[in-house]
């Protein structure tokens, strides 16, 4: 096998082992990114001199006897919405073209401490605001599967990269799904952690509330191995929760035993029915997501079904909530300290005013502009309380929801994604038929639980990869390692290997 469809676990082992070096690994990847890159468009900038750097530092740590993690030397891509020194951060965006930031995200920071030499930086909905990565300013990613299809969104980069084996791991943000989505149809393992427990200081923010980066990966213990070196507590991050991380991999590993006795699982109701109800769930996902819930019984777990009635509302709450914050946020681009600056033409001694106006209008896309709209609308006078004030109270009651849900059950499962990736085009004019594809994962960072998407197979419709998700009280992140390795075992032998190797070639960048 290739060093390329090795999983981050076994490139791991063969570098301890020394049966590879980092370099040979890095440039094997590297090789890859220039193979097919072109077709699926997942990066937006690859750093093959640093990367390469990097790799032979982890070469000589290992050659000391002192390499500084498990995952030391095992490369790694980075989303474009992460600080990186001396590398381009755009956020997919024209108002960021060729900034480079003068520092590290923290989550970078701890990549680079655990010698994980970093790739590139990937594609993205402009800001994150997107469930489909055509919302860049930079063209749109392809989905391995189908380079006419999505690759999920905000984060289809590092999905993609992953997806088409350009990288064993990746690094994604959350805000409404944008991991878990993404992971959903292109057949990856995606994980949302518990808010706050991975540092957001770097992370240029969407909805600061909302906001979490976590792992993009091809196995569910991949990405308990990544998450152990970038979760944690940071001081720099006022939102960063102050307590250690449990054991993931150890979880992870017990959940692979595939024993799962005296374990509750709640399906929820409203995020498991075929018909009816918002978004309309594809008949081939729900069934995928049906086996997957018979294979966890098989496990030994037991299913409830429980009802969390305000989900219904998360949607039009998000809505609201996530506009207001990104309109907050992203005041700072003014044209005045960094980033684009356009002077318009025709006025003579334009004033700072002309010029932001001219910058935003050119350097903001359509999706971003919307937002920025209705979240200062909803943050206006008169409409504050009728808006902003009412969807955060919805929160509260998706937070009740879940806390009564967990009282009933140690995780819960639903679908994904209602459908698998759609044709790229057929949504982007239509704003709401996009934000219905976060319709599932959505609660989750209301509440600021986690959750993991896993793939469930290939739904019968079109042959593409469908997702579960599981998700867990705050702070029990090793719940959805332990279920998730329990299924992802289950479905390896159910399938007679991994899923991605059912996807189509992607040789000479051509499928």
């Amino acid at each position: 096998m290739s060093w390329i469809r090795k999983t981050a676990a076994e490139l791991a082992d063969a570098l301890a082992a020394g049966e590879v070096t980092s370099v040979e690994l890095t440039q094997a990847h590297l090789d890859r990114i220039a193979a097919v890159d072109g077709a699926v468009h997942a990066f937006l900038h690859v750093d093959a001199e640093g990367a390469l750097a990097q790799a032979a530092a982890s070469d000589a740590r290992r050659a000391a006897g002192a390499p500084a993690s498990a995952l030391d030397g095992v490369p790694i891509a980075v989303k474009d919405v992460m600080v990186t020194e001396g590398l381009p951060t755009t956020c997919g965006s024209k108002i960021l073209e060729g900034w480079i930031p003068p520092y590290d995200a923290t989550v970078v920071t701890r990549l680079r401490e655990a010698g994980l030499p970093i790739l590139g930086k990937t594609n993205m909905d402009e800001f994150a605001m997107g469930s489909s990565t055509e919302h860049s300013a930079y063209g749109a990613t392809h989905n391995p599967w189908d380079l006419d299809r999505i690759p999920g969104g905000s984060g289809g980069g590092s999905a993609a990269a992953v997806a088409a084996f350009e990288a064993p791991l990746a690094i994604g943000t959350d805000t409404g799904g944008s991991i878990r989505q993404p992971g959903a149809v292109t057949g990856t393992v995606g994980v949302k952690p518990t808010y706050g427990g991975v540092s957001r200081y770097g992370l240029v923010a969407l909805a600061s509330s909302l906001d979490q980066a976590g792992p993009v990966t091809r196995t569910v213990l991949d990405s308990a191995l990544l998450h152990e070196i970038i979760g944690g507590h940071d001081p720099k991050d006022s939102t960063s929760v102050d307590q250690p991380l449990p054991a993931l991999v150890e979880a992870a590993r017990l959940g692979a035993g595939g024993d799962l006795s005296g374990l509750r699982v709640g399906v929820i109701t409203e995020l498991s029915r075929h018909e009816g109800g918002q978004g309309g769930w594809q008949p081939g996902v729900m069934t995928r997501f049906q086996e997957s819930v018979d294979l966890l019984v098989k496990a030994g777990a037991e299913v409830v079904e429980v009802s969390c009635p305000h989900f219904v509302h998360a949607l039009a709450a998000y809505y609201l909530i996530l506009p207001a914050e990104a309109s907050s946020n992203l005041a700072k681009f003014d044209a005045m300290r960094y980033g684009l600056r356009v002077v318009p033409e025709g006025i003579d001694n334009p004033s700072a005013e002309d010029v932001m106006r001219a910058t935003r209008d050119a350097g903001f896309g359509d999706e971003v502009k919307r937002r920025i709209i209705l979240g200062t609308y909803a943050l206006s006078s008169g409409y504050y309380d009728a808006y902003y004030g009412q969807a955060q109270k919805v929160r509260t009651l998706i937070s009740r929801d879940f806390e009564a849900a967990f009282e009933k059950a140690d995780v819960l499962v639903s679908p994904t994604a209602p459908t698998t990736a759609f044709k790229l085009g057929e949504k982007l004019d239509d704003p709401i038929a996009m934000y219905l594809n976060d319709l599932a994962t959505i609660p989750a960072n209301l509440a600021g639980v986690p959750g993991i998407s896993v793939p469930s197979g290939l739904a019968d419709e079109d042959g593409l990869p469908a997702g579960i998700q599981i998700l867990a009280p705050a702070l029990a992140d090793d719940r959805l390692y332990r279920v998730g390795a329990a299924l992802e075992a289950a479905l390896l032998e159910q399938w007679g290997g991994p899923l991605l190797d059912k996807a189509p070639t992607l040789e000479g960048g051509a499928r």
